[in-house]
Formats: structure tokens, C-alpha cells, sequence
């Protein structure tokens, strides 16, 4: 029964994946029909896809202000009506000014969600299950994915004017985040740091686990003692912490220039390029969704067992073999039986195998305790910032360079970061946090 609790709150919780996810991609079904209503040139339209991630770079900088500050619960319902208010927004602007803010405040519902999500499930989870139920936020962000394509596939068999609905459909599922948020408590670990209500969170600890809950509230306020003595404040860039920096940026910077954010929001656009109709080219997409599901539910099961330097390996190869066969084929102008959605398939199921499924985990890893949030504010910012440089640059490369050439700079970034995983990166599989602090920081 307690642990039913811990994993009802965190599906709620995650509920803040969905729609990040959703809300990520689906301006795919509408961005072709958006730059046609407005007449938009390319640095317009590329304006008009990126604005979101521009807006998510400022969420995932700030979004940890609020959740320090006012509690993870009240940043939730703040991040909840920004869907809402963006969903309905979009659907309903009636110039392109207007629309580029809501698509903004989207974003910044995005960037602060990939923030105060994951801190709020570790905060409330059973270290026997916390990975599997921080976990349910990446699920839900590719399963948000899913259902945005599916959604966009059969509502744009409605004709060119179904993009409002595309964008507006989103409100129902912000909605119900919004009043399911009601069920879950603040965070207990904040309430005992940031607040002193130590019978407040020794309650919602009984609730969780009951047999160590005193000993978890001396634990904290324990710890809370020493680290809040101004003195003793923590800087992330340090000397000390520079190796998980490095790691954590470049995994960011990597986890982009593979240009999984260029496939997934330019992807009916890419398909059309092969010689697909606009219905296939939609109904390819949600196929590249549900291959995105089922692999990440697949790594899932193998990240603890496998470990997480080798899902990368296998990811690394996988991701170079795919994107040059894309490149070769637009190189070629090679489009037979469907040849470059078969190879974008394939590269879905290596990038949700290792990059999908590792980033957030690592990350959240290789910081020790004292800095983790803030380590985790710079790799989700360094993530969000190539996310938008590569989503307002990929119409402006492909129209340019060219698609195989395109494609070929993320096989040969991929290349990189397979020297990366090899060379630099730790493995983290069935380490406790502090014997990876011990392997990593200078003491």
C-alpha cells in the first residue's frame, strides 16, 4: 500500500513528462502549414519551431528559483497552467506575434518541468524504487511524443486547417495535470530544509516508509545543518567539481548534435523530401514515436543490468551506421522502399536505447549531493541550448548544404562522442552516489 502511494504521486508527477513530451513535438504536424499561413521565410519559420526551446533554455535556468523558493508543488501547478495557457494560446492566436509568445511560455513550461520533475519524484521515492519511478518521467516524455503524433496523424487528415487543433488538443491533458496535482503533497525534503516543518514531512514520510522515517527526518535535518551555514554554501565550478561538469555538458552537447530534435520536429518535412504524400509522411512519424517508446521501455529493463557506458557504446555505433545511411541516401537521391524512413527507424531505436535513456540518469549521477541540483540546471540548460540552436538551424542546413551533408555532420558528431564514451566516461551501474563522488571529485 505505501508503495503504491510513492508510485500514484509519481505518475501524477510525470504526468509533467507527458506533457513535456507532447508539447516538444508536436508542432511537427503544423510547423510546413504555419510557415504557409504566415508566409513565412526560412529564418522565420525556424524562429517559429525554435521559439519553444528558447523559452525552455530560459525555464531550465530559472525554474529552479521557484522550486527552492515557493516548493516543488507550487512550481508544478505554475508549470501546469503554462501548458494550459500556451495550448490554448497557440490554437487560438491570430497573428504570428502572438503565437510566437505562447509557443514561448510552452517552452518555459518545458525547460522548468525538466528541473523540478525529476527532483521531485527522487524527493518523495523509496531509494529501493527511485530509479524506476524517476524513470516514469522519461517514459512519460516519449510516450507525450507518441501520442502528439498520433494525434497530429489523424487530426491532419482533416485538411491544411487542422493545425489549431493540432496545437489546442494539448489543453485536455494540461488540464487534468493541473487538478490531479491537488493529490500529491509538497516535498518532504523541502519542507524540512527550506521550512522546518518537520511533522509535515514526518508525516508524508510514514506514508512512504514508515519503518525509517525518523531516522530519514534526523538524516535531513542533519545534513541541512551543516550545508545551510552561509560559509559553507556550494559553488558548482569549483576545481573540485570539474570533471562532472565536463561530463555533464559534453553529454548534453552530444545528446543534440546527433540531431534528434531536428528528426523529431522537422520529421514529416524530411519524409516529404524522400517523395512520401503529406498522410504518409505524418503516419511515418508516428511510427518514429512508437519506436521511440518501445526502445526506451526496453532500456529501462537493461540500464541497471547492462550498465550505462555500455548502452552508449551500442547507442554510438548504432547512431553512425543509421545517420550515414541517411546522408548516403539523400547523397544519392536513393529513396526506394521507403529506404531513409526504414534508416531513421533504426536510428530512433539506438538513440532511445542509450542517449533517451541515459542522459537524465547520468546526470543526475555524477554530481555529489550538495550541487545536484545545480549540476542538473547546467546539463538540462546546455541541453536545451543545442536543442534550439539545432532546431532554428536545420531548415536553413538542409536548404543550403543540403540533406546528406546535414546528415552527415550528425554521423560524424556521433563518431566524436563514441571517443567520448570510450575515453572519458564513467560507468555508474551499482555504485552508491557517494562512491561516485569519491571517483570523480577532487577532495
Amino acid at each position: 500500500m505505501k508503495k503504491r502511494i510513492a508510485l500514484t504521486w509519481s505518475i501524477v508527477i510525470a504526468l509533467g513528462g507527458f506533457l513535456f513530451g507532447f508539447d516538444t513535438a508536436v508542432i511537427s504536424g503544423a510547423e510546413q502549414t504555419i510557415q504557409l499561413y504566415w508566409n513565412l521565410n526560412t529564418i522565420e519559420h525556424g524562429l517559429t519551431v525554435s521559439i519553444a526551446l528558447i523559452g525552455t533554455v530560459i525555464g531550465s535556468l530559472v525554474g529552479g528559483y521557484p522550486c527552492d523558493r515557493w516548493g516543488r508543488k507550487k512550481t508544478l501547478y505554475i508549470i501546469a497552467v503554462l501548458y494550459l495557457v500556451s495550448s490554448l494560446g497557440t490554437a487560438l492566436a491570430t497573428n504570428w506575434y502572438l503565437f510566437l509568445v505562447f509557443r514561448l511560455l510552452g517552452g518555459l513550461g518545458v525547460g522548468a518541468s525538466s528541473v523540478t520533475a525529476p527532483i521531485y519524484i527522487s524527493e518523495i521515492s523509496p531509494p529501493s524504487k527511485r530509479g524506476m519511478l524517476v524513470g516514469l518521467f522519461q517514459f512519460n516524455v516519449v510516450f507525450g511524443i507518441v501520442i502528439s503524433y498520433l494525434s497530429n496523424y489523424l487530426i491532419g487528415l482533416n485538411g491544411d486547417n487542422s493545425w489549431r487543433l493540432m496545437l489546442g488538443v494539448q489543453a485536455v491533458p494540461s488540464t487534468v495535470f493541473l487538478l490531479l496535482l491537488q493529490l500529491v503533497p509538497e516535498s518532504p525534503r523541502w519542507l524540512i530544509l527550506k521550512k522546518g516543518k518537520l511533522s509535515e514531512a514526518r508525516a508524508i514520510f510514514r506514508l512512504v516508509e514508515p519503518e525509517s522515517a525518523e531516522e530519514l527526518v534526523r538524516s535531513i535535518e542533519q545534513t541541512g545543518a551543516t550545508n545551510n551555514m552561509p560559509e559553507e554554501r556550494p559553488k558548482l565550478f569549483l576545481a573540485k567539481y570539474k570533471t562532472p561538469v565536463m561530463l555533464a555538458m559534453l553529454f548534453a552537447i552530444f545528446n543534440q548534435v546527433s540531431g534528434i530534435n531536428a528528426i523529431i520536429y522537422y520529421a514529416p518535412r524530411i519524409f516529404e523530401m524522400t517523395g512520401l504524400g503529406k498522410n504518409s509522411s505524418l503516419l511515418s512519424t508516428a511510427g518514429l514515436g512508437l519506436m521511440n517508446f518501445m526502445f526506451t521501455l526496453l532500456a529501462m529493463g537493461f540500464i541497471d543490468r547492462v550498465g550505462r557506458r555500455s548502452l552508449m557504446m551500442i547507442g554510438s555505433a548504432g547512431l553512425i551506421f543509421s545517420l550515414s545511411l541517411v546522408s548516403y541516401s539523400f547523397y544519392q537521391q536513393s529513396f526506394s522502399v521507403w529506404s531513409v524512413p526504414v534508416f531513421l527507424f533504426v536510428y530512433i531505436a539506438f538513440f532511445a536505447f542509450s542517449q533517451g535513456a541515459v542522459i537524465w540518469v547520468f546526470i543526475s549521477e555524477i554530481f555529489p549531493t550538495s550541487v545536484r541540483a545545480k549540476g542538473q540546471t547546467l546539463g538540462s540548460t546546455t541541453h536545451w541550448v543545442m536543442a534550439a540552436v539545432i532546431a532554428f538551424t536545420f531548415p536553413y542546413l538542409a536548404e543550403k548544404a543540403g540533406a546528406g551533408n546535414t546528415f552527415l555532420f550528425f554521423a560524424t558528431m556521433m563518431v566524436l562522442q563514441l571517443l567520448f564514451v570510450w575515453k572519458l566516461m564513467p560507468e555508474t551501474k551499482g555504485k552508491s552516489l557517494e562512491q561516485i563522488e569519491h571517483s570523480l571529485i577532487l577532495h
